[in-house]
């Protein structure tokens, strides 16, 4: 059984659900090299999340964004968390409700996923930066 653990960055996008899968796989090679395994993904940050969803219509991905920001709404009177601006504190709570981690099936080098099924790093704050992901995994080398 080997283990590997790589932080890689995502680079900065616009509030919205944004498919990643293509993004993260291409920062670990190393995963070819895994026969039967698991890699779990945690994202280091509070005000965004990460989760598994439709990898086919992008229409999934709006509709997602429209009910979590019909949910959880900006400029409610009663949040107390609100000097870093007015979409903050609702990125705090969609990163709660969503999650911070994963963790997926490896087959044959491969992630074992669904057909339609992509990992979507979820930005909650309208200007984000790079966000930081660390992957782990670990599992039987190919021979």
């Amino acid at each position: 059984m080997n283990w590997f653990q790589k932080e890689i960055s995502l680079k900065p996008r616009g509030r919205g659900f944004h498919l990643v899968t293509d993004e993260i796989l291409g920062q670990i090679p190393e995963i070819k090299k895994i026969k039967t395994g698991l890699m779990h993904i945690l994202i280091k940050h509070t005000s965004a999340s990460i989760t598994l969803n439709e990898n086919c219509d992008p229409d999934v991905r709006s509709d997602m964004e429209k009910y979590f920001n019909r949910t959880v709404k900006e400029n409610e009177p009663w949040y107390d968390h609100n000097s870093e601006g007015a979409d903050d504190m609702p990125a705090h709570i969609k990163s709660t409700l969503i999650g911070s981690f994963l963790t997926i099936p490896i087959t044959n080098g491969k992630l074992n996923l669904g057909t339609w099924q992509g990992i979507y790093l979820c930005e909650h704050r309208n200007h984000a930066g790079i966000r930081s992901v660390v992957v782990t995994f670990f599992g039987d080398e190919s021979v």
